[in-house]
């Protein structure tokens, strides 16, 4: 049992799991499992409580038993204890005073990263305002590398999203090349098929790298299909550069979606069999998002975004390109409305920063969400300030296919432009040698360069 006592008023806490759930900021998702808060007096009581528990303690209580989960045991196989040993002596809100201090440079931070297990992450982030989330997390840097580098000082990345409602090839393209003269795309060029099946993925997969190499894009190609599909593609020949996979933060969840860490060692294995990258060799790409585990009734009563930090546990194991959350994409049942979105999309960036992975978020909203654009243009820019590795676009923010609402190409040139960003250094190198941005990385005036890269696909 957890206790404190505050203005004479006395709360317990029956397990760290509880206490973890109750310290977390509002959101719908917690509510929907049971496990929130009941009023903003427990939920400060346990913030209190939390901000004075040892690290420690998270080795030692579990939030899921091992004997029945494997994501709880490959925290605890590969928790490095001489990483975690310069901070082992702090408590929760000593961790977070730490954090903000001048100490904790990048190359400390870095060094920190495998010492860390996914609940102290998580625990720590529910002591700090959004503030405190940018402020650490704009000082992490986590570079990965395939054709092109991610996470360099001064950079964003961008994720070229032009998904099809039929998965025309030619509509497809048409979005990609528009994508393209706007200089989005350094990350992946990433598609979400409509129709899921191996002959689909390959075709699309064809075209995309058959657009690649005939530009010479600096940059790597993406069908989103279940990681199984990617492995059987993989067999027959066809031109994988990165294995995607949605993942989540329990065993029981990650059945949901078809996969174990056992299948997810033979794709990260059938990746780097194919030596594709020019300048790197991280071949996977992850998605998670908050209430992925309770949406399949898999959250073992913990809270969503102490699950959410677990599945970077998961994405940790294989070294990945990239990894983001579709931080509004499940739906106001688990984020009701744009302050909660905006909330999780600072809290997912700077947990999965600190943990090492090269983070980027989906910036997006489902229509019956209470959320519109102009939160989305909020959480894109304290992103941008908060140094995310990547940010995804689609054409006019409407995915046609999925159905919700992301950023626009137009939004990726506003972030470069106001913080003085830049896109990776090769795409960067190939977008000014077709004049598609300027010596400074910017678009340039007209639209004479866009037409002429339309023209030459034609």
């Amino acid at each position: 049992m957890y206790r404190t006592t505050i203005g004479g008023e006395r709360f317990g806490f029956g397990s760290l799991r509880e206490t973890l759930a109750a310290a977390s900021p509002q959101r719908s998702g917690d509510e929907l499992a049971g496990v929130a808060a009941s009023s903003e007096a427990v939920r400060v009581a346990a913030q209190s409580v939390l901000a004075d528990l040892p690290l420690g303690v998270f080795l030692e209580e579990p939030v899921i038993p091992g004997e029945t989960d494997e994501v709880t045991r490959l925290i605890l196989e590969r928790h490095d204890a001489e990483a975690f040993a310069p901070i082992r002596h702090l408590t929760v809100g000593g961790f977070r005073d730490w954090l903000l201090s001048n100490e904790a440079s990048h190359k400390r931070l870095a060094a920190l990263g495998p010492g860390l297990t996914p609940e102290m992450v998580a625990a720590v982030s529910k002591l700090m305002r959004n503030r405190d989330l940018i402020s650490v997390a704009r000082k992490i840097r986590v570079i990965s590398a395939f054709r092109s580098t991610l996470g360099l000082p001064g950079r964003m990345g961008s994720r070229l999203q032009p998904n099809h409602p039929t998965d025309d090839l030619r509509g497809i393209a048409a979005s990609t090349l528009d994508g393209l003269s706007f200089a989005v795309g350094d990350a992946v060029i990433g598609v979400n098929p409509a129709t899921d099946n191996i002959p689909n993925a390959i075709a699309l997969l064809e075209m995309l790298d058959d657009l690649r190499a005939r530009y010479e894009i600096p940059t790597q190609t993406c069908v989103l299909t279940h990681v199984t599909n990617s492995i059987e593609m993989i067999a027959r020949g066809a031109p994988v550069d990165l294995v995607f996979q949605s993942v989540a933060g329990t065993e029981a969840a990650n059945d949901g979606f078809g996969v174990n860490l056992s299948i997810l060692d033979e794709a990260y294995d059938a990746g780097l069999s194919l030596g594709r990258g020019t300048v790197g060799q991280n071949v996977m790409y992850f998605e998670t998002g908050q209430g992925s585990a309770l949406s399949a009734d898999a959250h073992h009563g913990v809270d969503q975004q102490t699950l959410e930090v677990r599945a970077y546990a998961v994405a940790r194991r294989y070294k990945p390109l990239l990894v983001n959350t579709v931080v509004g994409f499940i739906g106001p049942e688990y984020l009701y409305d744009g302050k909660q979105i905006i909330r999780a999309g600072l809290e997912d960036h700077f947990c999965g920063k600190l943990m090492g992975l090269p983070m980027g978020v989906d910036v997006c909203y489902t229509n019956h969400a209470e959320a519109d654009q102009n939160d989305m243009d909020v959480l894109m820019t304290v992103l941008a300030d908060a140094g995310c590795t990547f940010l995804i676009a689609v054409p006019g923010a409407d995915d046609i296919m999925l159905n919700y609402q992301s950023l626009s190409f137009h939004d990726i040139a506003y972030l470069r432009n106001s913080f003085g960003l830049r896109a990776a250094p090769e795409f960067e190198i190939w977008l000014e040698k077709h004049g598609l941005t300027d010596a400074q990385g910017r678009l340039p005036e007209g639209d004479a360069a866009s037409l002429k890269l339309l023209e030459g696909a034609a």
